[in-house]
């Protein structure tokens, strides 16, 4: 092997620093303790550091890639719910994540002209102590751009070391104290998060992955009608844990619909709870092997809820009226597990991971939305049209009192991937991304951003930290703590939250899926989720666009 030519070629010098970057960014991203870890982005973000500093660089054009993909992608996962929070629960989601953010805006500008920080420190700041990666995704975008007019003297590279530099500084401790803050101030305030989730829930605790046993065996009846029950309120009396995939009588098979009623003689085959018909008396069923009934073939696919008459209704209020002809095993909204349940409230975009009869999924699971079986197709021809459709609508601006104003890069991204995400939800026809490759994309583009700012402001990184290394971790810790405590006085004072409803909430506004982590182990429930969504879908918009404007602030 040549070693000289990899010395010596700048292109694949580049290439390969940005891979063992990304190596060497996960490996750090490991290191934790007990259950905290680093994770990726605060590991490749300092990988990328340290190669910077010694030299290495990487291609504007590969940073730039990763950039459009990271935010077009934020915009696209969140979009079906986003409209959805608007309609619904919008004012209270949108509020909360705005005093958060504003309280957190407010004190980077403060704080970094106290301090005499350098221009850009500001975004920084605020973006790690939030743990926010779109605040510096814009903030570093529109320096790069030009629609951020530089300070005489300072330069794109100057601005930019300064915004990545700020921002690796208070990661650490936004992720870390947020995470310390949730778990001690519930004992702080005198507060019982596990009594707090279980008023929120009315019953029992919900955990993600709550679901009822899939195990399939057959009975025979022998008894006459049992209670004059239909199928429908069989099922039902077992909350939707328990599901009659097929019935047989005299010999030949019968379809089963909600209204359908068992008799003697009956030969039935039952998944899930095996108490269902049989719990009061055990000689009314006789426990039989079939080879033949039992040859029931079921499938576990994904559905995407875009029906409007699910929407905003209670899953038992779905299940009473309907029989669904399937068992929900897991629900997913914006990447967050959320508690199978009946007391969950289905939105425009949650996934249901679904077990029923191959025979009946395409007619049952059309009721709901989409069915996304055997999907392994991108529309990229939807995602590449929406990627340059945002970085156009980025370009236009308005002229307002001779300032020009616009979206940005970032702000034109982020509404043509809400706009395409939303759209794909009401007609499901096209822009099909698998939730793997959205992850992959997202992943892949933020990590290619995060890297190539790494890399570039590696070069004045330990001249930034050892100028204001101390003022950027103080003001850092002061950003992260203060807008927790506004946000739990706004949380409880005024829109009455449930505390852990709320500190779900806190997390999201915060984009810290980490202190969902720990919201949810402590109250021993995963309803703390359900705010976080709602909270999480506003708060990446709000620092999105926070991210350019601080610079302004800064001038």
């Amino acid at each position: 092997m040549d070693w000289r030519s990899l010395l010596t070629d700048e292109q694949t010098l580049s290439n390969f620093a940005f891979f063992i970057v990304l190596v060497l960014g996960y490996l750090l991203g490991r290191i934790g303790i007990g259950s905290f870890k680093l994770g990726p982005v605060p590991g490749v973000l300092l990988a990328a550091l340290v190669f910077g500093h010694y030299g290495l660089t990487m291609s504007n054009a590969a940073q730039e890639f990763g950039f459009a993909l990271f935010i077009f992608s934020v915009g696209y996962q969140a979009g079906p719910r986003f409209v959805d929070v608007v309609k619904r629960d919008g004012m209270r989601f949108f509020s909360l994540a705005l005093v958060i953010a504003a309280t957190g805006f407010v004190l980077a500008v403060v704080l970094t002209r106290f301090f005499e920080l350098e221009f850009g420190a500001a975004a920084g700041v605020l973006g790690g102590a939030m743990t926010t990666t779109p605040v510096l995704a814009a903030a570093e975008s529109a320096v790069r751009n030009g629609s951020v007019p530089l300070p005489d003297g300072v330069t794109m590279l100057d601005a930019t070391t300064n915004i990545t530099t700020s921002y690796a500084v208070t990661y650490l401790f936004g992720v870390i104290g947020l995470i310390l803050l949730i778990r001690l101030w519930p004992r702080i305030v005198g507060i019982d998060l596990v009594a707090e989730a279980a008023k929120l829930e009315g019953s029992r605790p919900l955990h993600a992955g709550d679901a009822p046993s899939l195990s399939i065996r057959a009975y025979r009846i022998e008894i006459d009608d049992i209670d004059d029950e239909t199928v429908l309120d069989a099922e039902n009396a077992y909350l939707g844990r328990a599901l009659l995939l097929r019935l047989r009588r005299d010999g030949e098979l019968v379809d089963v619909d909600k209204d359908t009623r068992v008799k003697r003689g009956d030969e039935i085959v039952v998944m899930g709870d095996q108490r269902f018909f049989v719990e009061s008396d055990k000689s009314t069923v006789q426990e039989i092997y079939d080879k033949e009934l039992l040859d029931v073939r079921t499938e576990v696919v994904r559905i995407a809820v875009t029906n409007k008459d699910y929407i905003g209704k209670r899953y038992a209020e779905v299940r009473k009226v309907t029989r669904l002809g399937g068992m929900t095993t897991g629900v997913r909204r914006m990447g967050v597990d959320l508690p199978v349940d009946d007391h969950l409230v289905l939105k425009r975009g949650d996934v249901l991971t679904w077990v029923a009869p191959t025979e009946v999924i395409d007619r049952w699971a059309a009721a709901i939305g989409v069915v996304e079986r055997g999907v392994d197709e991108t529309d990229l021809l939807t995602f590449a049209l929406g990627i340059a459709g945002g970085i156009l609508l980025g370009k236009l601006t308005v002229d307002v009192l001779g300032i020009s104003l616009g979206l940005g890069a970032a702000g034109g991204l982020l509404v043509a991937g809400l706009f395409i995400g939303y759209l794909r939800s009401l007609h499901p026809v096209f822009g099909r991304v698998p939730s793997a490759s959205r992850w992959l994309l997202m992943e892949l583009g933020m990590l290619m951003f995060m890297a190539g700012v790494g890399l570039k402001a590696g070069a004045g990184v330990v001249e930034t930290i050892v100028g204001s290394g101390p003022q950027l971790l103080l003001s850092g810790v002061v950003i992260t703590i203060v807008p927790f405590l506004a946000g739990w006085y706004f949380g409880t004072k005024v829109l009455r939250m449930n505390p852990a409803f709320l500190l779900g909430a806190i997390a999201g506004a915060m984009t810290s899926t980490a202190s969902l982590k720990v919201v949810t182990e402590a109250a021993k429930s995963e309803s703390p989720a359900l705010g976080y969504t709602g909270a999480y879908a506003f708060a990446n918009i709000i620092l999105t666009v926070a991210g350019s404007v601080i610079l302004y602030f800064s001038l």
